[in-house]
């Protein structure tokens, strides 16, 4: 018992445990055992430093007189912590496949000669947290109650010990006396009882401040009955078994006597406030009250106890006397109340101002280090477990989240908001795809662009023909020249006439100029089409294209003049529901956060007690996320109902289905526009292209055709020499001029030609084999069902062959063309003298090119 102390109210006598004993017990060698053993040398060298540390800790705790008590208290709070991590790694039992070579022993605080063994951790955390207790109880003694200060931070240190007895009964109490003997101090019922002990020695303190603050009598009456309520608590557990016979007498008195000194001092304090309100008879049995128990208090409890503290009842009890004597006078004289039986009367009321402090979060061992690298099998799963429930919950709720931002997307799109808001303002659209296409039309240059493209049809068919002419002329020069030398030599001009040699030539320029005849009358096809669609097409030129569309007009006539009213509700729930939205985007994101930080394997590792109780604890920490998920889904609900409601009205004034089909009938339009804009540049991309290849084509010619004049020229000349020759009476044996060899133009030289002559003429050009068309193979894929805008599929040109290929009987001949197929469409035969690609490296068809978009039904020469 301590030493009493003064105290403005009553003798300050309180009491305070000493700690349990115990016998050493090495930990390190053991637990390092157990490491190399399950898991390896390495990982025990690697914790080496935890071993070490955890065996210093259980050595100190042998030295308690050496250790100031705040030391001890910090002391025993680091080994609390650091068994719980040896808990969960290391299974200490007498079973053979857990370390069964470690014993703890402790002795009985109150009958040091009683002690308990076991191979229990258990028991020795329950020790751990007893010893806790006992030193917050020796701490809060040594302040100085005499002052303010001292009885606060005395107030602390005894809820602290209750706080560390709450936390022994509820936690450890029972595991530690589970199939093995264990001592009464750590019992569930001793912890109770030292629990209300140190509770009412708080509760105490906190009375003493409230009488040194001059509180008035009604407050101290409370605080002081709720003293007496925690001593008569304790007073009860120590009356009854396992505590009846375990606790010295003079425990019992203590406690005794301080549950009646308190009852009373709370009948004197309320008896004051009583006479102030002249409630004579009821204070009149308050006072009694309180000197009954008082009397039946010191009868069988005055032996053992400390004298201060019957001095402090005697004191009590006379002013209790003399108060009671004053207010009997009064009421005989004056008031002449019935006294009530005590019996009759409420409870004292009763006003606690402490608790136990919560020790979860002190000896909290989740962010405890020690042995942190081990983790168990069982720890793993448990996570693993865990991390699955995580899991579900994460994806229901996002599943809930996304289902909601889509029911509200169908929702305004199935009542056409907010684009027929948006129309009303003018800020309306075209939809996405349709836009694009409009841009893309715009991009390449739009209706306004296709006159210059046609003016390029003109210049490249005024270019061909000019060539063509060039070529034509330069065959007509040589033939003219031809025909004057031979009116003039008449026999003696034995050389073959031009029109025999050119033959071939002339047949393919008369092609080309059929294929230009042709293309002219498809370009003027497609300059008819763009001048009778020119209306049509004059939509895709309105920049922005959302002008062309229609907009959504007031009503003409207003009955109630409301419009504006129901626009701007409507658009308040809007932006609700866009906030709602947001809300959403928030939840997940949040719910995603807290995932990432949840990590609960400390607690896992930590953890003495169910991992169903931890989990359970663990994953409640989403239900707040999950109820306003379902809050935001419940009021998104709620606010489509009001705008379907706001949407309908909205429609039906401003005539929404109206505008509706005039504004698809503006769609169509433009979707019509493109398709027709589209297929005219392809037409005019197909004339471009052929244009282009054909000008390649009697560029070609036309170099064949100068080859062979230049040829004609150089013999002209000698066999004008040689004429002259014969007719001035000379004659050269040594010259044959039945021996020249007269080339056919556009075909090969059969028969080698003298030195003289490959001397005199210049290189000619590689014998070239000419692409073609047989007239029963079937045309060109692409062309079969619809023929292109240029040339005539039903009269293909007859083919030319200059130099046909050797064919196998019965075999077709191959299908081949100069740049992969006719370049201008229509044209089924070759027109122009190139070198024959080899087959499978021909360029990719010109006018086969895939469009993006299909053009419409082609008929006739070109699309309609």
């Amino acid at each position: 018992m301590a030493s009493p102390a003064s105290s403005s109210a009553v003798a300050n006598i309180m009491l305070a445990i000493y700690e349990k004993k115990t016998v050493a017990v090495d930990l390190y060698r053991p637990l390092r055992n157990y490491i190399v053993f399950n898991y390896s040398e390495r990982e025990a060298q690697n914790l080496e430093d935890d071993l070490q540390t955890l065996n210093q800790m259980r050595s100190d705790l042998d030295r308690s007189a050496a250790d100031s008590p705040t030391a001890r208290r910090d002391l025993l709070q680091s080994y609390y912590r650091a068994l719980c991590a040896v808990e969960s790694r290391f299974p200490i039992s007498p079973s053979k496949d857990h370390i069964n070579a470690v014993t703890f022993t402790w002795h009985d605080a109150f009958k040091n000669k009683l002690k308990a063994s076991q191979q229990n951790i258990h028991l020795e955390k329950a020790a751990v947290l007893f010893n806790l207790g006992a030193v917050n109880s020796q701490i809060g003694l040594s302040f100085d109650r005499a002052s303010v200060e001292g009885r606060r931070q005395a107030s602390h240190s005894f809820i602290a010990a209750a706080g560390a007895f709450a936390f022994l009964r509820d936690n450890e109490s029972a595991k530690a006396s589970m199939g093995s003997s264990a001592t009464v101090d750590l019992s569930v019922e001793c912890a109770g009882m030292l629990e209300r002990l140190m509770l009412a020695q708080a509760q105490e303190c906190v009375f003493e401040n409230t009488i040194a603050k001059g509180s008035t009598p009604g407050v101290c009456s409370k605080i002081s009955r709720q003293v007496g309520i925690y001593y008569e608590e304790a007073l009860a557990a120590l009356n009854v078994t396992p505590l009846k016979d375990h606790f010295d007498k003079t425990w019992l008195s203590h406690v005794q006597l301080k549950a009646a000194l308190f009852y009373a001092e709370a009948c004197y304090r309320y008896g004051l406030e009583l006479h102030e309100k002249e409630e004579i008879a009821e204070e009149i049995a308050r006072l009694k009250s309180g000197i009954n128990a008082l009397s039946e208090a010191k009868k069988p409890s005055s032996k053992g106890a400390a004298q201060q503290l019957l001095d402090a009842m005697n004191k009590l009890e006379g002013n209790l006397n003399r108060n009671l004597e004053r207010a009997v006078k009064e009421n005989d004289r004056v008031y002449l109340m019935r006294v009530p039986p005590i019996s009759s009367l409420p409870p004292l009321p009763a006003f606690s101002m402490v608790k136990p402090i919560p020790m979860n979060d002190l000896l909290d061992a989740s962010k405890e280090k020690m042995f942190a690298s081990l983790v168990p099998d069982s720890s793993a799963k448990a996570l693993s477990r865990y991390t699955e429930m995580v899991d579900d919950i994460i994806r229901t709720q996002a599943e809930k989240l996304q289902q909601g931002s889509e029911i509200a997307r169908v929702r305004l799109r199935e009542m056409d908001l907010p684009d027929s808001i948006l129309a009303l303002e003018g800020n309306f659209s075209l939809p996405t795809a349709l836009k694009e296409d409009v841009e893309a039309v715009q991009i390449s240059g739009g209706p306004a662009g296709l006159e210059a493209e046609v003016q390029q049809l003109r210049d490249l068919r005024r270019v061909n023909q000019e060539l063509l002419v060039q070529t034509e002329e330069l065959l007509q020069k040589e033939a003219t020249e031809d025909a004057q030398f031979r009116s003039q030599f008449g026999v003696r001009w034995t050389r073959p006439q031009s029109s025999t040699l050119t033959k071939n030539l002339q047949d393919r320029l008369n092609r080309f100029a059929g294929n230009l005849k042709q293309a002219a009358d498809s370009d003027a096809r497609i300059e008819r089409s763009v001048r009778d669609h020119s209306i049509l097409m004059s939509i895709l030129d309105r920049r922005p294209i959302e002008s062309a569309l229609p907009t959504l007009a007031r009503p003409i006539m207003s009955l109630d003049a409301n419009e504006d009213a129901i626009v701007g509700a409507l658009k308040q729930s809007l932006r609700q529901l866009e906030t709602l939205g947001a809300q959403r985007a928030g939840l997940e994101d949040m719910l995603k956060e807290m995932k990432r930080k949840d990590d609960i394997l400390p607690k896992l590792m930590a953890s003495t007690g169910s991992y169903e109780d931890l989990f359970r604890k663990e994953i409640a920490k989403y239900d707040h996320i999950c109820e306003e998920i379902a809050q935001n889904i419940e009021a998104q609900e709620q606010l489509l109902l009001q705008i379907q409601a706001q949407s309908d009205e909205f429609a039906a004034i401003f005539n929404l289905e109206d505008y509706k089909v005039s504004r698809e009938k503006s769609y169509k339009q433009i979707e019509a526009a493109i398709a027709k804009y589209r297929e005219i540049k392809e037409n005019i991309n197909e004339g471009l292209k052929f244009y282009v290849t054909l000008q390649d084509a009697i560029t070609n010619v036309k170099q064949q055709c100068s080859d062979f004049v230049m040829t004609r020229n150089i013999q002209c000349r000698e066999m004008m020499e040689d004429v002259q020759r014969q007719l001035a009476g000379f004659s050269f044996q040594d010259k044959n001029v039945g021996g020249y060899s007269y080339p056919i133009a556009g075909q090969p030289h059969h028969q080698r030609p003298s030195t003289q002559q490959q001397a005199d003429q210049p290189p000619r050009p590689q014998a070239t084999s000419y692409y073609h068309h047989h007239p029963e193979q079937p045309t060109m894929p692409g062309y079969t069902h619809h023929p292109p805008p240029y040339g005539n599929p039903q009269q293909p040109p007859p083919a030319y062959h200059p130099y046909p290929p050797q064919q196998t009987p019965q075999q077709q001949p191959a299908v081949s063309h100069e740049y992969g197929q006719p370049a201008y469409p229509g044209w089924r035969g070759p027109y122009y003298n190139a070198s024959a690609p080899q087959p499978g490296t021909l360029p990719r068809p010109p006018y086969t090119v895939p469009s993006p978009y299909p053009p419409p039904h082609q008929s006739g020469y070109y699309k309609q």
